[in-house]
């Protein structure tokens, strides 16, 4: 019995598996399923009989129905190798993306190094600018016309 009731759970899990799989290879499995699921209950108890019509119609739903175990065994097998597959994938995914986010945030403060040195350098040259200015500022002071001796106003 215990036997029994397992096989039935297992077989309700697998049929449940494959109904929520939606892709164009499994409709007819999982028109299949849907049937097996909307039957009232399979007898699955074999019995020993002789010249019983009963007993072979019996032995062929066991077997269609072994037969569909064995296909949802397939196809969740493959649904679990191509989930594996993905999830490889994209931990490769997930890697090169941190690599090249690395890769962004040393650029990056490259970049930031550069616009820091032309900056110093910016100040350096208006720092000379205005020391020049104030130098010739001076200097045109202390020119004069030799003609009138005025001082020259730039």
């Amino acid at each position: 019995m215990e036997l029994e009731d397992e096989d039935k759970r297992e077989l309700q899990l697998l049929l449940s598996m494959a109904s929520s799989r939606s892709s164009p290879e499994s409709s007819k499995t999982s028109e299949r399923t849907r049937v097996l699921t909307e039957s009232p209950v399979l007898d699955l108890n074999l019995s020993i009989s002789t010249g019983s019509g009963q007993t072979l119609a019996s032995d062929e739903t066991v077997k269609s129905s072994i037969r569909n175990v064995q296909i949802l065994k397939q196809q969740t097998a493959e649904q679990i190798r191509l989930a594996t597959v993905e999830k490889a994938y994209a931990e490769r995914v997930r890697e090169l993306t941190r690599r090249e986010l690395e890769l962004a945030e040393k650029e990056f403060a490259r970049a930031r190094l550069v616009w820091e040195r032309a900056r110093e350098e910016v100040e350096k040259a208006e720092r000379m600018k205005e020391l020049a200015t104030r130098r010739i500022g001076s200097t045109c002071m202390e020119i004069t016309c030799q003609g009138c001796r005025q001082r020259f106003q730039p």
